[in-house]
């Protein structure tokens, strides 16, 4: 790992995979949302199932604020949002301070759209904009390509993760398990290369074995 640590390296892998987590699953939350108002009041039993989250909510209502904004709910958006944020404050001299910022001002667009439950998708959508920059200033200052690769590792590992989750399509997967590939072998991450040619294999097939890509995708880095 050259000068970053184990412990450092680990921390940006999860930075990069809690942000994208954050990212993704409030874009699947915008839609969840319009579908329960307009048509499907359970529809979040279903996006419970396929995200394999307890469905702890009492009806769409429920789900709609506890989901997004329940601190005390470790599957909540806002928790994913304050984990991408502890892992960015240990690591913000690898990343820079601007680019934390962005992470805290997220959090500052989350509490506002709590705030404002009968319409919160506005803010939260300054919220994934500044999830967003905060990438964009990562790729602007960070000069170390390793610790830009860790983080993009990270990040198309969840994107992977949850796109096996929703059963996804054979050609965005293998999309993102190219980008996945690119950015694994630029980071200097030690891996389990069998559990990576498995999975590689494994969306070649005309039928996809979701749950056992799944276990061979969390079985790849080793940190």
């Amino acid at each position: 790992m050259g000068i970053i640590s184990l412990e450092k390296a680990d921390n940006l892998y999860w930075l990069g995979r809690y942000s994208e987590r954050v990212y993704t699953t409030s874009h699947r939350y915008f839609t969840s949302f319009d579908i329960m108002l307009d048509q499907n009041e359970e529809y979040y039993m279903r996006y419970c199932e396929a995200l394999n989250i307890p469905d702890i909510y009492v009806d769409s209502k429920d789900f709609v604020q506890r989901y997004a904004f329940d601190t005390e709910n470790t599957d909540s958006i806002i928790s994913n949002l304050y984990r991408a944020y502890d892992n960015a404050l240990v690591v913000r001299d690898y990343i820079s301070s601007e680019s934390l910022a962005y992470i805290q001002m997220a959090i500052y667009e989350m509490k506002k759209a709590k705030a404002n439950i009968d319409a919160p998708l506005i803010a939260m959508q300054r919220s994934v904009d500044n999830i967003l920059a905060c990438w964009g200033c990562i790729d602007d200052v960070v000069y170390d390509v390793v610790i830009r690769n860790i983080i993009k590792y990270g990040r198309r590992q969840e994107r992977l993760d949850l796109l096996l989750r929703l059963r996804g399509s054979r050609t965005d997967l293998k999309r993102i398990f190219s980008e996945l590939e690119f950015y694994l072998y630029r980071s200097n991450l030690k891996f389990n290369r069998c559990a990576f040619l498995e999975l590689a294999l494994i969306l070649e097939q005309d039928i996809i074995d979701y749950p056992k890509a799944l276990d061979c995708l969390e079985k790849i880095v080793v940190l």
